[in-house]
């Protein structure tokens, strides 16, 4: 037992020396040795010399421990002066992506006065110098990244080689109680542009939050493209299926998951698949694209022709009609259960409104049918458009950014607050058109990175597993498993026929 405690206490004893020894090649000091063997370490203006049984020559105290090899003892580099900046303690983890430094920085330092480096982008060898002493780094060997130090009075130089090919940046920030300064360092995979049709490009790019957020937009110039929502209603199917003669395909807005019902408005050729639920939506005619909260009118029509203006889902009114399946009316009201345009039965509200069914809620003491009647639900856009889509929130307007997790009513605001997958589609003031689908993000920050892009309008769509993005029938966003939607956004070149947009060997 105690020879195993003493190989152990001479194996820490080793680590240590070897963490307070330094590379003389690494202070820009050679080494030679003579035949007496005594061991010179110079450069321009200096000689140590350690002569073995004597110690170390002046002007250094002989007494200073005696080197190991090429690797001068800490105490020696700092009697020498090879060092004049202020030492810090280091300590340093990575993944494939990124290589954090947080530096202890000495007693008393005041974290306003260190100088905080700025995001900038490098290529190669990256290159960092840092006003500090680093000695703490020999012997840290990162994986993925090979990491070097030169040491100097003014500080450490870092040197850093990731896998070829790589985006370089970094940044730093400081931390108080106590004072540390911490450096990430990233070295991102390429970005990338893939021109799929004549002025469509599909890109994939990094944006900085300030973090980097991996990007992936099939960006479309005016006069390149059309739109049109695709999908069905209670069907639930993957993407590429929806529509496979499309260039592009981005998932669409909201749905019940059980029943595959959309939640929204969903307007094709000028007819309105499905009523609004309450949100913002998008609407567009040829190239035109606007988003905001629909001005739709909805009336409901008895079999002896009487009309009656009503509410719709969450813009309630004295009468209001449910799409959705799920709560119905307010406590005190009457529902009536509707299949297709036939009252099947009035219920005290609220009424969970089953699939396949719609319902009006009512004054019990004012009903327009009754069970076994005829009612039917009739709505219309004003102004019309060709295509809608409702999804939401809003995310920019006039070039601003207006998302706001409260601005719009949702059931359970937990996406809006949640790191998770993005969609949108923006658009400039000239009229490209951008289909995004974002790495785990906060819809907020989307909305900052699109507002940085230059996007004059843009509007959420279904986040999570449901945010994909489709180019040429594939799928290009990472995804854990391709989920089923109800619906999405299908994407046309103008300049090609659908035929030829999945054949790779094409110009479209």
């Amino acid at each position: 037992m105690q020879r195993l405690l003493g190989l152990a206490l001479m194996v820490w004893l080793g680590l240590v020396y070897a963490q307070v020894a330094l590379p003389a090649a690494k202070l820009g000091l050679t080494v030679t040795q003579d035949n007496s063997g005594a061991t010179t370490f110079s450069k321009p203006g200096l000689e140590l010399t350690y002569v073995p049984g004597v110690g170390w020559t002046p002007p250094l105290d002989p007494s200073l421990p005696a080197p190991v090899g090429g690797r001068l003892p800490l105490e020696v580099v700092r009697a020498a002066g090879l060092i004049a900046a202020p030492e810090a303690g280091v300590r340093l983890s990575s993944d494939p992506n990124r290589l954090r430094l947080v530096l202890d920085l000495p007693a008393g330092t005041d974290p306003a006065t260190v100088p905080v480096v700025g995001l900038t982008p490098y290529g190669g060898r990256l290159q960092l110098n840092l006003p500090y002493f680093l000695p703490g780094l020999e012997g840290q060997t990162p994986p993925n990244v090979t990491l070097s130090a030169q040491y100097g009075q003014g500080g450490t130089s870092l040197s850093l080689q990731a896998p070829p090919l790589r985006v370089y940046r970094y940044r730093s920030f400081t931390l108080d109680n106590p004072a540390r300064l911490v450096l990430d360092v990233y070295y991102l995979e390429p970005e990338r542009a893939e021109p799929v049709a004549p002025g469509i490009t599909y890109r994939e790019f990094w944006a900085w939050t300030p973090d980097p957020l991996r990007m992936y937009v099939l960006e479309a110039a005016p006069g390149s493209w059309r739109m049109e929502p695709v999908g069905r209603p209670g069907v639930r199917q993957t993407l590429d299926k929806t529509a496979p003669n499309a260039l592009a395909v981005l998932n669409g807005g909201y749905f019940d998951a059980p029943t595959g019902t959309p939640i929204g408005l969903w307007i094709k050729d000028g007819v309105a698949i499905n009523f609004p639920y309450g949100r913002s939506a998008l609407f567009w005619d040829e190239e035109n694209l606007f988003a905001g909260l629909p001005r739709f009118s909805t009336v409901v029509r008895t079999a002896d022709g009487r009309s009656f203006r009503v509410g719709i889902n969450l813009t309630r009114g004295k009468y209001t009609a449910y799409t959705i399946p799920g709560p119905a009316g307010k406590p005190g009201e009457s529902v009536l259960a509707v299949k297709g345009d036939r009252v099947v039965a009035s219920y005290p509200a609220p009424y969970t409104l089953p699939a396949g069914y719609w319902a009006l809620s009512y004054p019990p003491a004012e009903p327009i049918a009754a069970p076994g009647d005829i009612l039917k639900l009739y709505g219309s856009l004003e102004p019309p458009t060709n295509y809608a889509l409702e999804a939401g929130p809003l995310l920019i307007q006039g070039g601003e950014n207006v998302f706001r997790p409260d601005a719009e009513p949702f059931r359970d605001k937990a996406p809006l607050l949640k790191v998770a997958p993005q969609s949108a589609v923006a658009w400039t003031q000239t009229g490209t058109v951008w289909l995004v689908v974002t790495a785990p993000t906060l819809p907020g920050v989307l909305a900052q990175v699109l507002a940085e892009q230059g996007a004059w309008g843009a509007i959420r769509m279904d986040g999570g597993g449901s945010a994909q993005l489709w180019v040429r029938g594939r799928l290009r966003n990472p995804s854990d498993g391709v989920r089923p939607v109800v619906s999405g956004l299908a994407l046309y070149s103008t300049q090609c026929s659908p035929t030829k947009t999945l054949d790779p060997g094409k110009a479209c």
